[in-house]
């Protein structure tokens, strides 16, 4: 297995970030148990720990981009008014109203879709498949994955982050909270983008030019 594969997966297992897993696999010859244990020494590791303590200040971050062609507004939550105050804390935050802007997720985490949500895509997706030619124990094979593909898509913790995609938004969320060592928690958000859901007028261009002429 690669450097990176195996940064890639202490990673995930720890929360902890690229160089911190990096370092703890140069310190142990690449091997990925006694990183972990080297990182929990440290105290890279200890988001799950953290996870029931509970995080009830934070801000509410705005982020309009584009002139105002898309606004977001996220609540995020931390554990103490001092590290929501924090340059750390606030720029994570900033990057998750980007984040949310530019990937226009649905739902923060897929325990917040319905489950008529869920059978509606299930439905879509056995109707792909059997159009593909794939027969019936193949397709319900198939469904994890392409669930799981659509998760990512439409759930802000599993979209890749924008400004690293070997990262996902979940792993960005435990490295910060390692980092800043605080529980924390991305409650909701909404997004608006100017005319979504509108019907646009769509006229010829010849006519449109024909028209400002003969005014």
């Amino acid at each position: 297995m690669s450097t990176s594969e195996l940064v890639k997966q202490l990673r995930e297992r720890t929360g902890a970030g690229m160089l911190d897993c990096k370092k703890a696999l140069e310190a142990n010859n690449g091997d990925v148990e006694k990183a972990i244990e080297d990182l929990r020494k440290k105290g890279l590791a200890q988001v799950a720990k953290k996870a029931g303590r509970i995080a009830a200040e934070g801000i509410v971050e705005s982020y309009i981009h584009g002139n105002g062609r898309i606004g977001v507004l996220v609540e995020v939550n931390i554990e103490t008014d001092f590290a929501a105050k924090s340059d750390e804390f606030r720029a994570f935050v900033k990057d998750i109203a980007m984040q949310i802007a530019a990937a226009k997720p649905e739902y923060v985490d897929k325990s917040e879709i319905p489950e008529a949500v869920i059978e509606k895509e299930k439905e879509i997706i056995r109707a792909q498949s059997q159009k593909e030619g794939k027969p019936a124990n193949v397709i319900e094979k198939m469904l994890t994955g392409r669930l799981e593909k659509y998760y990512k898509e439409v759930c802000l913790l599993e979209q890749p982050w924008i400004r690293d995609p070997a990262m996902t938004i979940r792993q960005l969320l435990n490295d910060r909270i390692a980092k800043i060592g605080e529980n924390m928690n991305i409650r909701r958000f909404v997004r608006y983008e100017r005319g979504e859901g509108l019907a646009r007028r769509e006229e010829n261009f010849a006519d449109e030019v024909n028209k400002q002429m003969n005014k």
